[in-house]
């Protein structure tokens, strides 16, 4: 169940009710994992940090010594990144660039851009020539490219393989390239080849996923004839939310990366993960406001939902939480208590999609009880749609060891 560390069961305890709900991360914990994926992965592979998984400042900051730099996908994202950790590389990726978001980009001298289209490659070199510096500007060119071994199939959210908006069609890969290396774009550099296919993956299919890139971008510098120097392939590592406690196997992970750079000699591959970085370290707290029976079911209204957590909406599943009995009971009236094992857990919001747990082991469950949600550290509230019913927001407790 992934139950609470003890500084969040703790503070999860402790805050008053009319300071919940509250998102609850735990650093040394976050910094703990951090240092454990690093520690996986082998010379000539990069960490990025995809800061869209969930963007807080402290976050951000936290996992500084452990990653190489971080992905960012929008003007927002990257003036936010910029200030919340000045002087760290960062990469501009995200299909639909603006204009003003590339020359701010520019402006603020991103090392690498990952190119979608080849009209963003046009414009990117136009922006790029009304730089006083005469240093090219790094060029990843994003593919969506087809993988036949099925690597991709059991991927929870796939962006490459089929149709999608995502990276450049693989039958304009020829003359994206020659459009970085005849002359055409002066102040562009081709550093490589960036291709995400999926979300969801376990190591072996992120490893399959993986040496299918980099064969066919191989291939491709082969036939232009040019040092094939980067691969970025991308993050999507599996966090699995009915089974909190199975990880993605980063250790076997670096061993097949170690393999393939072995493979191919002068090359550095570059990952983004988010997800799997982060999840791990947050928590949604909250507390139990009422226990009614509906139609043979039992269902225990806390405060907040959905519109704080919207992961389990999202996706579809049931967010893993623990409950913490709270003995204390301020009121005259009494309190409403569980009379069946199992109870599915609501937020306060005016739809039946507003669920956030279903038929959780809960015997006994009480108004006033808290209930703590786990892997709330990426893709919830940043994605969260804050304002339906006009709730308060949750508070923001980043606790550190």
């Amino acid at each position: 169940m992934t139950a609470p560390t003890d500084p969040v069961r703790d503070r999860a305890l402790s805050l008053p009710a009319q300071s919940l709900p509250a998102y609850l991360y735990d650093l040394g914990a976050l910094r703990e994992h951090a240092a454990s994926v690093r520690s996986a992965l082998p010379e000539r592979v990069e960490l990025y940090y995809a800061a869209k998984a969930n963007p807080e400042p402290e976050i951000l900051a936290a996992l500084g010594p452990y990653v190489d730099g971080y992905e960012v996908s929008s003007g927002g994202e990257l003036a936010h990144v910029a200030k919340a950790v000045p002087g760290r590389p960062l990469a501009f990726g995200g299909p639909g660039k603006a204009p003003a978001e590339i020359a701010a980009a520019l402006d603020l001298g991103v090392e690498r851009f990952h190119v979608e289209s080849a009209y963003e490659l046009r414009m990117l070199a136009e922006l790029a020539s009304r730089r006083a510096s005469d240093a090219p500007v790094g060029v990843l060119l994003r593919f969506n490219l087809p993988l036949a071994d099925g690597s991709l199939e059991a991927s929870a959210l796939s962006m490459g393989g089929r149709p999608t908006p995502f990276g450049l069609d693989p039958t304009q890969a020829d003359d994206a390239v020659r459009l970085l290396t005849d002359g055409t774009c002066p102040h562009l550099e081709l550093l490589g080849i960036h291709a995400h296919l999926a979300s969801g993956l376990r190591a072996p299919q992120q490893l399959a996923a993986a040496e299918s890139i980099v064969t066919w971008a191989a291939s491709l510098a082969a036939r232009h004839g040019i040092d094939l120097r980067e691969v970025n392939v991308g993050g999507g590592m599996t966090v699995d939310y009915t089974d909190p406690d199975a990880r993605f196997d980063w250790a076997a992970y670096g061993a097949g990366l170690a393999r393939l750079t072995a493979a191919h000699p002068g090359l550095t591959l570059r990952i983004e993960p988010g997800r799997a970085l982060t999840a791990y370290c947050g928590w949604y707290a909250t507390e139990v406001l009422d226990v009614k029976p509906s139609h043979g079911e039992e269902f225990a209204v806390v405060r907040g939902g959905t519109h704080h957590l919207r992961t389990p909406a999202t996706k579809g599943h049931d967010q893993p939480c623990t409950v913490l009995p709270v003995n204390d009971w301020p009121h005259p009236w009494p309190r409403s208590t569980a009379q069946q094992e199992l109870v599915t857990l609501a937020g306060q919001l005016c739809t039946p999609k507003d669920v956030l747990a279903r038929r959780v082991p809960a015997a006994g469950l009480r108004a006033g009880d808290r209930v703590v949600f786990s892997l709330a550290g990426a893709y919830a509230w940043n994605i969260s749609h804050h304002d339906f019913l006009m709730h308060p927001r949750p508070g923001f407790h980043f606790l550190c060891p």
